[in-house]
């Protein structure tokens, strides 16, 4: 038998259930409100499951980065350590999936917090300050140096070439010393200077006392000296040829000097007043001009790497270098500030100054050798 269907039972079998008899209903209007619904629903469950099945992870994680924060790998367990690098993917793969289901934003950077601490964590440097201070003096500086050996030797050999056109020509025409020696470093020192005045004024010259020869003499010191090794390290930048100029200058001075001295009979007072903190400044400034001529080698003969690599590589040496460089030159600063007027004796700083140039050179020669390749 047909079943009759009409306009009431249209209407009914359209119509939203527990919708009232004789009432009209929008159906497209019904089935939109229900989908809106629909989909929020889900995005709260879903937010809340995120957090729930996740966040005993997030939380181990953070425990252990800070932990690792406030006192350093060793405070791991090697369950610990390898748990960590695990923790710190589930912890980005959850970052990745908050941020492509458009969960709550507080929670976004929670997780990007987290992944960046954990990224120091798992990634970051596992030595504590003070090791990284003992590795440094005790292999990077001295690889570093020897690295730039036969750099060191080409600086020196321009430096010698510089003192000995100094000496030669106010040797022989005294009155050309200030050609090489300006003003402002010369002090007493002059064509017009005595033996007694250099003896008495400058060579063996009271101690100033502490206060003016650790603060104020010792900083003067130390800021000339830096200023010329590191125009001769910057220099390197422009092909090497300052540096070149700047070392050569520099040995024409200390060439003039010596032969102020040399022509009042006091050389060797004047080379032990000189050597007691030379030997540590001096090597200093070869091993900043040093670093600038391998900057220059590595520009200019780039070979089949390209430059950027050559001098990032070259950039790595010459950071050590030049970190060294300046310890040495603070140390350098203190001797010649006050400790070389301390010792009135000629033969005590020819002995301070050779115990200094076999510490050193034991120093770059043999230390962190075990490491070289």
């Amino acid at each position: 038998m047909t079943k009759i269907t009409g306009p009431e039972s249209s209407a009914s079998s359209s119509s939203p259930k527990g919708a009232i008899p004789g009432r009209t209903y929008d159906s497209t209007v019904s089935s939109v409100g229900q989908t809106e619904r629909a989909e929020q629903v889900p995005l709260i469950l879903r937010s809340a499951l995120f957090r729930k099945n996740r966040e005993k992870s997030w939380e181990r994680l953070e425990t252990l980065v800070s932990r690792l924060d406030q006192k350093g790998v060793g405070s791991l367990t090697p369950e610990e350590a390898t748990e960590l690098p695990l923790l710190y993917q589930s912890a980005v793969s959850s970052l990745a999936l908050a941020r492509n289901i458009v969960l709550d934003r507080n929670l976004t950077l929670y997780l990007e917090n987290l992944v960046l601490r954990g990224y120091i964590g798992v990634y970051g440097p596992r030595q504590e300050f003070w090791e990284v201070v003992r590795n440094f003096f005790s292999r990077d500086f001295p690889r570093a140096v020897r690295y730039l050996k036969w750099h060191i030797l080409i600086i020196m050999g321009i430096f010698i070439v510089g003192l000995a056109s100094g000496f030669l020509e106010v040797a022989s025409n005294p009155e050309s010393f200030h050609r090489f020696v300006p003003m402002s470093l010369s002090d007493l020192r002059g064509p017009g200077s005595t033996a007694e005045e250099l003896l008495e004024d400058e060579i063996f010259a009271p101690w100033p006392g502490f206060e003016k020869s650790f603060i104020a003499f010792a900083s003067y010191l130390f800021e000339h000296n830096s200023q010329v090794a590191f125009l001769s390290f910057g220099f390197g930048f422009a092909l090497g040829i300052p540096t070149v100029i700047i070392i050569f200058d520099n040995g024409q001075a200390l060439g003039a000097m010596t032969a102020i001295h040399s022509l009042n009979g006091i050389t060797v007072e004047f080379i032990g007043w000189l050597s007691i903190h030379g030997v540590t400044e001096l090597l200093a400034i070869f091993i900043a001009a040093a670093a600038g001529l391998g900057v220059a080698q590595k520009f200019i003969f780039a070979g089949r790497k390209r430059r950027l690599s050559n001098l990032a590589h070259e950039g790595h040496t010459s950071a050590s270098a030049m970190v060294g460089v300046v310890f040495m030159l603070l140390l350098a600063g203190l001797i010649e500030g006050g400790f070389r007027q301390l010792l009135g004796s000629t033969f005590l700083r020819f002995f301070v100054a050779s115990l200094t140039l076999f510490m050193w050179s034991y120093y770059f020669i043999f230390f962190g050798r075990e490491d070289d390749s």
